[in-house]
């Protein structure tokens, strides 16, 4: 049965809906009122609370910290310095990924990272014989992000200690809220301006009621997982389980995936150190990747005809859908689509998915499997450019 989080009093309070998801053995909202539309617009329009207390977490810590992140992560963790934040997956001896999540040190021997399912087994296993130990401090810690373009105006009304107009992209600071500790880093999953608060489950909610108060002058609003959702398919933000399934619970071969077919070539750091699985991406990266990860333009107009066909406007709107459905070009399938959801500020409808590689070049068109009235139909999409929202006061 799924546990309250250390902000459960405040949210349980003011969830109009009574709907609830179990995220990691842990109650989360999914939405606080009866639609979620309000909590998207307070992420993109104003700012939004969003209790991220689930994410698992661990620290490592010792002379050897670093060396044993250098060997979980594919990133080089040696150019990661104290009150800095990365982002990166890790990966078996395959090559295939794991988990992936943010890495931040905190100082020069102590390193946090956050993950989305739980791995603390593996990551003592690979610290195995080093001067470093790692620590589930899961439940040592609350989060909460606070996201959303006016997010570093409230937080300056309530945070001692932290020059918050110079704390940079993906970096952290330590400060104070009243009289407890605080960590805030400038990190998110909504591709939004946006901070990541960590804190003693005890403060939490003193601080909610803080954040809540300066808030209120700037359009706050708590939200849940059906807001958040769409927001981190705007921003082109991978979900395990979802976009991809970890090595750990893929159940045969074909349902792994390495990170350059996640399209995180980017964060593999092959003239690294020897992290793990580092072999078999240098193999992958000469030889070429079967798959590729890939946005996905609906065309709107073409859905349009197809629901007019029995009288019906476009049932696609509303929240974001996690059920994969297949790509087609020319009759064959091609790939997958594995998020999908109407953007309400992009007036799109878009998705993330994964492509045999000769497909997934921009401007590359494909049909789309589209559920009409009960009946398998095709629309037309195209391959688009990620992230499809990107806005320059994010990393302003």
């Amino acid at each position: 049965m799924p546990i309250p989080t250390p902000f459960h009093a405040r949210t349980a309070a003011i969830n109009e809906s009574y709907e609830w998801r179990n995220w990691a053995g842990y109650l989360a909202a999914a939405l606080y009122e009866p639609s979620h539309e309000r909590e998207y617009f307070a992420i993109r329009n104003s700012a939004a609370m969003i209790d991220v207390s689930p994410l698992f977490k661990y620290e490592i810590r010792g002379p050897d910290a670093a060396r044993v992140v250098d060997r979980i992560i594919t990133r080089d963790a040696r150019k990661c310095r104290a009150g800095q934040v990365i982002y990166a997956p890790w990966c078996d001896e395959e090559g295939k990924v794991i988990d992936d999540g943010n890495i931040a040190r905190l100082d020069e021997n102590l390193f946090r990272i956050t993950a989305a399912d739980p791995n603390l087994r593996w990551f003592q296993d690979v610290a195995y014989g080093f001067d470093a130990r790692v620590i589930d401090v899961s439940s040592d810690l609350a989060a909460l992000a606070l996201q959303g373009p006016n997010s570093r105006d409230v937080l300056k009304e309530v945070v001692s200690g932290i020059d918050l107009d110079k704390l940079g992209y993906f970096r952290l600071a330590h400060g104070h809220i009243a009289d407890f500790p605080i960590t805030i880093s400038r990190t998110g999953y909504t591709g939004d301006l946006g901070y990541e608060l960590w804190l003693r489950p005890e403060f939490a909610e003193t601080l909610w009621d803080r954040l809540a108060e300066a808030g209120s002058r700037y359009g706050v609003l708590p939200a849940g997982m059906v807001a958040l959702d769409i927001a981190r398919i705007e921003a082109g933000l991978l979900l395990i389980e979802v976009d991809y399934i970890s090595t750990h619970f893929a159940r045969i071969e074909s349902q792994k995936s390495s990170p350059f077919e996640l399209g995180l070539g980017w964060a593999v750091a092959l003239d690294g150190d020897k992290f793990i699985g580092r072999k078999a991406l240098r193999a992958e990266k000469e030889r070429g990747s079967p798959w590729a990860f890939v946005g996905l333009d609906i065309d709107w107009v073409h859905l349009e005809k197809l629901f007019d066909k029995i009288n019906l406007p476009p049932q696609v709107t509303g929240r974001a859908s996690r059920d994969p459905v297949p790509l087609y070009q020319n009759g064959r399938q091609i790939g997958q689509l594995t998020s999908r959801a109407f953007s309400p500020l992009l007036k799109k409808y878009i998705g993330l998915g994964s492509v045999l590689s000769q497909y997934a070049a921009i401007g590359t068109p494909v049909d789309v499997e589209i559920t009409v009235e009960y009946g398998r139909q095709q629309g037309k999409a195209t391959v688009a450019k990620t992230p499809f929202y990107n806005p320059e006061h994010k990393k302003l």
